[in-house]
């Protein structure tokens, strides 16, 4: 962009001087937007960048002057980044733009979280309170505070005095009668380190400041108090200091005026678990730099950082804010945890359509609440059921560790329950709630006695578990023996049978079957504990048939397994569609049931047996006039030895047909 380019009704007018000030001089030149700023000194001049698209003047003027000048610049707008204590020139600036016609934006300096401290209304309040104390005195107030304290008894020796390096300041304080040795003249910023030193350096107990907010370096002060053992006394903001828009409001009346929007680099931030400590040094200094962070509510109060916050999480919301400011270049959206661990942060890079975006790892919540159970995770499977399903009995069942995320206590009460339903009782359950925060809390025991420990109240809060099973099922054996299902007087698909059938239906890891006449429910126990992520529906009339459904699926550890009572097909209305179905008892309904299974899924691949040879021959009668295709149709026959005598007899089963096709025309 050149400054021809630019559409404004007059330019633009900064007085700047602070650090805000040059923030912005520095965005309107990366902008290529035109503008003159005003600084009153020539180190002022020096911090400004040096771009054909800033022009600066130097020295400072009344009101008079500054109508003046805006006037012949031809000024629109006028920027007020001066420093929040300077009331004075704050209110000639409006003055002037009344008298001018322009119109008057007050950059507002964004406010430092505050921590403890004595908190006085102005430099005469200050210099009462510190007559009561003791202790050498580190004054950052500026050199309008220098006359005031020499009212401080003893001040000569207890005060010492850090200014600007400018003349001024020097000969205020020389004919006041400070002594040279407790001048520090210094232009800032300054860090913690150096705060810090120049405290333990004069042995101060005591550091009188001004609000200066987060730009004026007001956090470092905090922190370098703290380390060298003084207290803040800190003088609090004119009323007439918050008004007006922050840095980012600024840039985005700006861009608005001028129809300009950035394209912001936008950074997903995991924040780890959410207590600050927990925060790595990175995501700390990502968010110290943004325009704005984003998020939800509870990460948005676990980041103390001074910048502009709105809670967006979703892809819309976060579109609609960098829609709403377009000024903003750096944008981060914070997530819980570590962002490739089960958070929104896949979603958010699929649907924003945010063209720089960077991702800054965090600590997860597996690894909070291993490191607190001394305990590696590498072997653990990983589990998220905060906002979702999933098959976690079947991970217990299966695996030694298993580490789920949850919703909260009473999601975490009814795992429990169903642990000890499904006769995985004798597992170690360790729940870890409100990880890194003072309120943190690790219950562990039995899936019975953490169940307890939560109905008693003991815990609250957002909570993770880790799983132990100590004998957990390693089989992969393709089909269970017999004896190893409660039978009863129903019929059983046996085991040979059900090999066939299960390598028929081609199941992948996440299908939903239909066990249609489930029986005592022999083919749904083996296809539930193929299944990882995918469900059987075991559709069964029988009363006696849907009590041994359930005793086997409790038998088995099953979860993902769900009894539908009733007759086919009218009873799968109301199901999900599905990917496969065995149909083992049909009722005399085999060309309705199948009907409908070809609407529900006109894709799904269907295994079908038969005994009798009526069935068979209904079954090859509908291959034919049904919209299937791939059709096989396989006799099993199979014999088991048994002992008659001391020798071993083959006994014969009945011969079953097996009928397996997809829908779809050949």
């Amino acid at each position: 962009m050149t400054e021809n380019t630019v559409r404004t009704k007059g330019g633009i007018l900064l007085f700047a001087g602070t650090t805000e000030g040059r923030e912005l001089a520095a965005f309107l030149v990366r902008r290529q937007i035109p503008f003159t700023a005003c600084v009153a000194t020539p180190a002022g001049a020096g911090a400004l960048p040096e771009s054909p698209f800033c022009r600066v003047r130097t020295g400072r003027l009344d009101a008079g002057e500054m109508e003046e000048l805006m006037r012949a610049e031809g000024t629109g707008i006028v920027v007020d980044a001066t420093h929040p204590y300077a009331a004075l020139v704050s209110e000639n600036i409006r003055a002037a733009c009344r008298a001018a016609g322009c119109e008057y934006v007050r950059l507002r300096r964004a406010a430092a979280p505050g921590a403890g401290h004595a908190a006085v209304e102005d430099i005469s309040a200050a210099v009462q309170f510190l007559a009561g104390t003791e202790g050498n005195i580190l004054a950052a107030a500026g050199s309008s505070a220098l006359e005031a304290l020499t009212a401080l008894p003893g001040w000569k020796e207890r005060v010492w005095v850090r200014l600007l390096p400018v003349p001024e300041a020097l000969e205020a304080a020389s004919s006041l009668g400070y002594s040279p040795d407790h001048l520090i003249l210094m232009q800032g910023p300054f860090g913690e380190e150096l705060n810090t030193a120049m405290l333990r350096q004069v042995d101060a107990a005591w550091m009188l400041t001004k609000e200066s907010g987060r730009a004026g370096g007001f956090p470092e002060k905090e922190r370098a108090a703290a380390a060298a053992g003084a207290r803040l006394v800190v003088i609090g903001r004119p009323p007439e200091a918050e008004e007006g828009l922050d840095a980012l409001g600024v840039r985005d009346l700006l861009c608005r005026r001028l129809g300009l929007r950035a394209e912001p680099s936008v950074t997903l931030a995991g924040i780890g678990p959410g207590g600050e400590g927990a925060i790595t040094p990175d995501v700390q200094k990502a968010c110290r730099e943004a325009d704005i962070l984003l998020g939800a509510r509870r990460m948005l109060q676990a980041v103390p950082a001074a910048v502009p916050k709105e809670e967006a999480w979703t892809p819309a919301q976060i579109s609609a804010c960098l829609a709403a400011h377009p000024a903003a270049e750096k944008v981060v959206v914070l997530l819980s945890g570590d962002p490739g661990f089960y958070s929104g942060a896949k979603r958010i890079l699929e649907e924003t359509g945010a063209g720089d975006i960077r991702v800054l790892p965090g600590i997860s919540s597996v690894a909070a609440l291993c490191a607190q159970l001394k305990m590696s995770w590498e072997d653990a499977a990983l589990v998220s059921l905060h906002g979702r399903e999933g098959d976690i009995i079947g991970a217990v069942r299966t695996k030694e560790k298993v580490f789920t995320l949850m919703d909260g206590p009473e999601g975490l009460k009814n795992l429990c329950g169903r642990l000890a339903e499904l006769g995985l009782g004798r597992v170690r359950v360790d729940a870890g709630f409100d990880l890194s925060y003072p309120s943190q809390k690790i219950l562990s025991g039995t899936p019975e006695e953490v169940k307890a420990q939560l109905e008693s109240g003991q815990a609250e809060g957002i909570c993770c578990a880790l799983i132990r099973n100590p004998a957990p099922d390693r089989r992969v054996a393709a089909s269970l023996a017999d004896e190893e299902f409660t039978r009863g007087r129903v019929p059983m698909t046996s085991r040979e049978v059900r090999t066939a059938v299960l390598a028929a239906l081609e199941l992948q890891e996440d299908s939903i079957l239909y066990d249609i006449g489930a029986g005592t429910g022999s083919v749904s126990v083996e296809a539930g504990r193929l299944l990882q992520g995918g469900r059987v529906f075991a559709i069964e009339k029988n009363p006696e048939g849907i009590g041994l459904i359930r005793e086997n699926c409790r038998r088995h550890s099953l979860d993902n397994v769900q009894i539908v009572e009733g007759t086919a097909p009218e009873a799968l209305a109301d199901l999900p569609a599905p990917a496969c179905a065995f149909v083992g008892g049909s009722g005399g309904q085999m060309e309705a049931i199948l009907r409908a299974l070809l609407q529900k899924n006109p894709a799904v691949r269907i295994v079908a047996t038969a005994i009798c040879l009526e069935t068979a021959g209904e079954l090859t009668r509908l291959t034919k006039c049904l919209p299937v295709k791939d059709v096989q149709i396989v006799s099993l026959t199979a014999a088991r030895a048994r002992e008659a005598g001391g020798l071993h007899l083959m006994m014969g089963q009945n011969p079953v047909y097996i009928f397996s096709f997809t829908g779809g025309e050949a």
